[in-house]
């Protein structure tokens, strides 16, 4: 559709190199004043009207530093050991202090003429995965209400290459199906006839099925590491990601591909639809069945994996997470959930209801009594307060801030309550909900800018459509996401990830900023055994509307692209370090300079938050 922005990165990879109508001109002047920090015409500089609380602590006590540095009378040399914790700690620090100052808003919309070049920004990579200066541009050109609606009612955007509809015979369905009676029968009778050729060649069979299943799921990573980084439809996978880590069933467990992948698809139809359907759906998934041992939930025989954490993970959480006196639910509905989830199993790769195993006797569930099966389960969760509050609480965590105090503030609590309702307003509509979410003003506040910490996947992802590098090598981007702690169909847990905090270390710190300088040079730069690339790199694009008479200044680009990539302000001692860059290159801006302050800039701690 014409009217429609692309953001796939292999159908639009011209507009990396285009720079938008909307900054040439006097409008672009505007724009890059804005992004330099000049004040335009009426316009004042909201950029430095936003910095971060913790960006002022740390400023000033930098300053403090060098007040008592200078005092003693000697240079001070910063321990290289310093350095490199401190680039841990600065994450942790930063996050920790960053919802200090006055209470947040509530779900008020933001004024329109709020919606600046850093809000759209901000919503691109929160709803998204970034991208590059023309992207966010051109979601400014929306204005606040076009762009929220170009993201959320994203069905109507064509897919193409990985994002086209997966055909049936993409990933192979009959690599891992059930054996049958026959297969059975014959390796019965082979043991009992001590037939060890038969016996070695059933076996020789099954593991080769195996190796190719393993091989289908590494497929699967990379096709979907692909759609994510090339998709013009990102609040879509964005949103599929967020359920996978709701919904977490783990590979390691389930050892079927296909029903991963299908799990997967699941996901993606459902991504911004009913949060029923989704619950409705999970009970009949052969992946989750299989994950959670539902398909021996026999009557007489109750297991009771599925319903306890459909009840604690999936719908009504544990009180603890939102300052609860009390649980919503008790062990015996556990119990009794569990009874009516009897014989919801699976036959090869496809749902299936064993009538003769299901317990349809009185059930107590959530002080209700009546024959119920698990869809009535279901109905009676998601008709509880606590489900929709809980909702939103998960979807505050992964949208607006990562908040890791358990139980939240007040003030927090008071906007994920009023969220829940929102969420119960629209019939658990997720498209409404976000909407509304996406245009709050709350959704924009300082407190919640750089208060998340990128996931490994949305660091990769977004360092690629951020810089528009190329993706080099796939399956290099697959490893370096699940050496950081997140491999894609491998959920550590039935929890999924923790996320946050949980995400920094000072082992993965590092492995951080080697990944980047891999994607930007094709160097390893940290003894990982990844192939070097030499796809060449061209980062001029994102700083060419700079260029004056052939020129780039230093001092402006240092700025620029603090403010195009960074979610926060920085202390004059990092700025000073992508400074140096430029100095040491005789203070010319050219693709090999950039590049070498690209590494630099994406080495910060600052980097690993959105």
């Amino acid at each position: 559709m014409p009217n429609r922005l692309n953001l796939s990165l292999r159908n639009n990879r011209a507009g990396f190199r285009q720079v938008p109508t909307d900054v040439s001109g006097s409008k672009g002047q505007g724009f890059i004043n804005m992004m330099l920090g000049r004040p335009h015409g009426d316009q004042t500089n909201r950029h430095r009207q936003r910095a971060n609380p913790i960006s002022n602590r740390m400023q000033r006590a930098e300053e403090q530093k060098s007040s008592n540095r200078k005092s003693c009378g000697r240079t001070h040399q910063t321990p290289p050991l310093y350095r490199r914790f401190g680039l841990f700690l600065g994450v942790l620090w930063h996050v920790r202090y960053i919802r200090g100052g006055t209470p947040m808003p509530r779900l008020t919309p933001l004024p329109r003429d709020a919606f600046d070049f850093a809000a759209a920004r901000h919503l691109l990579v929160r709803a998204g995965f970034g991208g590059t200066p023309g992207m966010v541009q051109g979601l400014l050109s929306k204005g606040l209400d076009g762009a929220v609606d170009w993201l959320v009612d994203f069905e109507g955007e064509s897919a193409t290459g990985p994002d086209r509809i997966v055909q049936a015979d993409t990933f192979d369905p009959r690599i891992k199906m059930q054996l049958t009676a026959a297969d059975y029968e014959a390796y019965r009778k082979a043991r009992e006839a001590g037939d060890e050729e038969a016996i070695a060649a059933f076996r020789r069979k099954q593991e080769q099925q195996e190796r190719d299943d393993r091989g289908s799921m590494r497929s699967f990573e990379q096709w979907w590491l692909s759609r994510m980084i090339e998709t013009p439809r990102p609040l879509e996978e964005k949103l599929t990601l967020f359920w996978h880590g709701h919904f977490a069933a783990s590979y390691t467990t389930v050892e079927n591909s296909w029903h991963m992948f299908r799990q997967n698809q699941f996901f993606r139809k459902h991504a911004a639809g009913n949060f029923g359907d989704l619950l409705h759906g999970i009970i009949e998934d052969p992946a989750m069945l299989r994950f959670l041992d539902n398909n021996r939930n026999r009557k007489g025989s109750p297991n009771e994996n599925l319903a306890r954490e459909i009840m604690e993970l999936f719908s009504l959480g544990e009180p603890e997470l939102l300052g609860r006196k009390r649980s919503p639910y008790r062990e015996s509905d556990i119990k009794e959930g569990a009874r009516a989830l009897t014989g919801y199993t699976y036959r090869d790769n496809d749902f299936f209801f064993n009538e003769d195993q299901h317990d349809n006797g009185l059930k107590r569930i959530l002080g209700r009594s009546g024959r119920w099966n698990g869809h009535d389960f279901v109905d009676m969760l998601l008709a509880h307060q606590s489900c929709s509050e809980f909702i939103a609480w998960k979807i505050y965590r992964a949208f607006v801030n990562d908040v890791p105090e358990t139980p939240p503030s007040d003030d927090v609590r008071k906007v994920v309550v009023q969220l829940g309702k929102t969420l119960k307003g629209h019939k658990y509509n997720l498209k409404k909900t976000l909407g509304e979410l996406f245009r709050s003003e709350h959704f924009y506040a300082a407190a919640n800018r750089a208060a998340h910490i990128k996931s490994p996947i949305e660091l990769v992802v977004g360092t690629v459509r951020d810089l528009g590098v190329p993706v080099r090598n796939v399956d290099t981007l697959r490893t370096a996401a699940a050496r950081l702690g997140q491999r894609l169909g491998y959920p550590p847990s039935v929890k999924g990830w923790d996320g946050g905090r949980a995400w920094i270390n000072t082992s993965t710190m590092f492995l951080r900023q080697n990944t980047a300088v891999w994607m930007l040079t094709g160097r390893d730069a940290g003894g990982h055994p990844w192939p070097n690339d030499t796809t060449p790199f061209d980062p001029m694009p994102l700083v060419e509307q700079l260029e004056r008479q052939g020129e780039i200044d230093p001092d402006e680009a240092t700025v620029y692209l603090q403010r195009l990539l960074l979610a926060c302000p920085v202390d004059d001692a990092r700025s000073q370090a992508i400074r140096q860059v430029f100095t040491l290159a005789n203070n010319r801006v050219n693709a090999d300079s950039l590049t070498a302050a690209l590494c630099v800039l994406t080495a910060l701690p600052e980097y690993q938050l959105s």
